[in-house]
């Protein structure tokens, strides 16, 4: 499998290069260069496969002979070490449970197999790799978590100060060993502007290599495909027409689910349910993509006001805009009715959602069908938000184990203002 950069300026490269570069040479996201179908068959036959074969067969042509079969497998099966529950909220509405894995958010899945991919390339290379990283919240903790103690690899996590819940900033600044944690002075597109540019400095990249654990990365972007196909094999009943909410930052989750649709699962539309940060909707009205400056809100994880992967979606669908809007519905909720969804849920269905999930739900709401059933992502576990979940339904949630590991750790982070700071870090 050969992948090409979407700036169409910069050689093809293989899976290995595509992962151990993150961004292509002329800034653009690497894609890969076919998308072959599944059989039928398999979508037929779903109940008879585990978590790990339903994920071999969706990944394998992408990752083609690089790895090899046995030892992909087992990248597989040690990353999908826990559950992906599908709970009913209501009547024809679910929820997918993304949150099971040990930073509790739907990021774990992607970062595991991407560490266990470069620790696999990296095996017999005597140099060191930096994975440069910013995170609006839960990438930060699942890269950390993910590539702990993974040798020859080296973690830099930029974070925006201020605007990660205290268990988020846990998980990301207390790990140390070779994780390291950079509290910028600014949004999380500062951040993510920043190790874009990084990546293009020589300065920085004659002396070390550069990747990425963004979901701008293939390895980190493709494994998020599992999860569609998890919440298609628990359905009861796959005759009604299934529609997806995901509740949308970066688009990288949204975007792997189309490419679940053009593998032949059965989706029949998405949606990408945004919070303030309202470009692809508006886009979706105007026909016109304008970035703007993130906008903090209650679901920190999705203040994304230029995501990164909507130009994978765009090319999905070969940029027909006519086309995508036929598929794709998307739609901002405001906190105050992020809030009220989260209280709707606990009272009439006695169902806990974080910020991130109750905006899903509310695209579902919004946009369902009759003879459909609709399935919204939960991505992070409520404990993760706890100044915002508990005053709105009066409870305390007591702390998971993997919680409770992590929360009286002191923080360890260095605060930086500016590239140039950022610049002298890494190059020091």
């Amino acid at each position: 499998m050969k992948y090409y950069s979407l700036n169409n300026n910069a050689p093809k490269v293989s899976f290995q290069e595509a992962v151990v570069q993150g961004l292509a040479p002329d800034k653009g996201l690497y894609f890969p260069e076919k998308i072959t179908q599944l059989p039928n068959k398999f979508f037929e036959n779903i109940d008879d496969f585990s978590y790990p074969e339903i994920a071999f067969e969706l990944i394998k042509q992408f990752v083609g002979d690089e790895i090899p079969k046995e030892e992909l497998k087992s990248i597989i099966s040690e990353t999908l070490n826990f559950e992906f529950p599908l709970v009913k909220i209501e009547t024809d509405i679910y929820t997918l449970e993304l949150f099971h894995g040990p930073t509790m958010a739907f990021k774990d899945v992607g970062a595991r197999f991407m560490a266990r991919c470069l620790s696999y390339f990296n095996k017999n290379n005597e140099n060191e790799i930096t994975v440069l990283v910013a995170t609006s919240g839960d990438t930060g903790g699942a890269v950390a978590s993910g590539f702990l103690d993974v040798k020859g690899v080296n973690v830099v996590i930029l974070y925006p100060s201020g605007k990660v819940s205290n268990v988020q900033e846990k998980q990301l600044t207390t790990l140390g060993k070779n994780i390291k944690a950079l509290e910028v002075d600014g949004t999380f597109d500062d951040c993510q502007k920043m190790v874009k540019r990084a990546f293009l400095d020589t300065a920085i990249t004659d002396k070390i290599q550069l990747t990425s654990a963004n979901s701008i990365n293939v390895a980190r972007w493709l494994p998020q495909m599992f999860y569609f196909v998890f919440a298609y094999q628990q359905l009861k009943n796959r005759t009604k027409k299934i529609i997806f909410s995901i509740p949308s930052g970066n688009f990288g989750n949204i975007c792997a689910g189309m490419m679940t649709q053009k593998l032949g699962l059965p989706i029949h539309k998405f949606i990408a349910a945004t919070n303030a940060n309202a470009v692809v909707p508006i886009y979706l009205e105007t026909q016109k993509y304008s970035p703007i400056r993130s906008i903090q809100t209650i679901s920190n994880a999705m203040d994304v006001g230029d995501p990164s992967n909507f130009i994978r979606i765009q090319e999905i669908f070969k940029n027909n805009f006519k086309k995508l809007k036929k598929q794709l519905h998307s739609h901002s909720f405001t906190d105050y009715e992020t809030r009220d969804a989260i209280l709707n849920m606990y009272t009439n269905s006695k169902y806990i959602a974080d910020p991130h999930g109750a905006i899903g739900y509310l695209g579902l709401k919004k946009y369902m069908e009759n003879q459909s059933q609709g399935i919204f992502l939960e991505t992070a576990h409520p404990v993760k938000f706890l100044e915002v979940v508990e005053p709105i339904i009066k409870k305390s949630i007591s702390l998971p184990k993997q919680i409770k590991d992590i929360i009286d750790r002191d923080k360890k982070a260095t605060y930086i203002k500016n590239y140039g700071e950022l610049k002298d870090y890494l190059i020091k």
